[in-house]
């Protein structure tokens, strides 16, 4: 991680202006107001369809999930996700983020595969989805060259952070090491020794912020690499993806480092 990385490209924590094309309803007993307010996700701008997946009252007293899908991996194509057989988005582009979806909690199998292409199958397996709201998200490689590529699932925490912002970081850079992150100069540790396929959460007073991406050191001191001005508002929730690469010229895909911010729900 060199300081040549080092740039700054202005952020409003808001969400993800959206590509991702909802195929299908992955069920749930309630009406479009149980995906607004705390739950409506700050994804893209695919419609959802919350017919319930059984009739009758039986799915009325099931255990529900809400559940959104973030294509992380840089060197992956376009992709289609499958719940259980179904399609429920296509054609999703790297790094989308999905709304929530609904659909009962347990175990389901989740198969994802090139868009429009069934056969080129780059994920398929069981995961077990929690109660409540939470993000899978497609990490690492196709190519491997840095990280395997594989499905994460991350609990969320929509409860109201009242006047303050609650931020969570999910580090999903293939070729980055463990980073802390830092503001004015160094004198504040919003996130420390974050690794690969983890996530960090914390909370800020609304305002505008500069992070800055350092890799992690015992004093939090290490270079600036990136940084990113944020404006978080009081009583949201977001979490912030560090995706991309740190060497893009000689990595798998010329993708550079970057940081989407999507936010978890919406207290206005």
């Amino acid at each position: 991680m060199a300081e040549s990385h080092t740039r700054r490209r202005a952020l409003t924590l808001i969400g993800t202006a959206g590509g991702i094309v909802l195929a299908g309803c992955m069920g749930g007993g309630g009406d479009d107001g149980e995906m607004s307010g705390d739950e409506s996700g700050g994804g893209t701008s695919g419609g959802m369809d919350n017919e319930s997946m059984d009739d009758g009252d039986e799915g009325m007293d099931e255990a529900m999930a809400n559940v959104r899908v973030a294509h992380l991996s840089p060197d992956a194509p376009n992709v289609d996700v499958y719940v259980d057989g179904t399609a429920v988005l296509e054609d999703v582009p790297f790094p989308n983020v999905s709304d929530y979806l609904e659909l009962p909690a347990g175990a389901h199998q989740v198969t994802i595969t090139a868009a429009g292409d069934p056969d080129t199958v780059a994920f398929e397996g069981e995961l077990e989805v929690p109660e409540g709201p939470s993000t899978v998200a497609a990490l690492g490689e196709l190519s491997e060259e840095n990280q395997s590529f594989q499905p994460a699932l991350f609990e969320g925490d929509l409860s109201d952070p009242g006047e303050n912002a609650r931020v969570r970081l999910i580090h999903a850079s293939p070729d980055a090491p463990a980073v802390d992150v830092t503001v004015d100069d160094g004198e504040t540790v919003l996130f420390e020794d974050a690794a690969f396929g983890e996530a960090a959460t914390t909370e800020v007073p609304g305002g505008e912020y500069t992070l800055e991406v350092r890799p992690a050191t015992e004093n939090n001191d290490g270079d600036v690499v990136a940084t990113f001005d944020v404006a978080p508002e009081a009583g949201n929730v977001y979490t912030a993806f560090a995706v991309g690469y740190l060497e893009p010229s000689s990595a798998p895909a010329d993708v550079p480092f970057d940081l989407e911010v999507v936010m978890d729900n919406m207290a206005n």
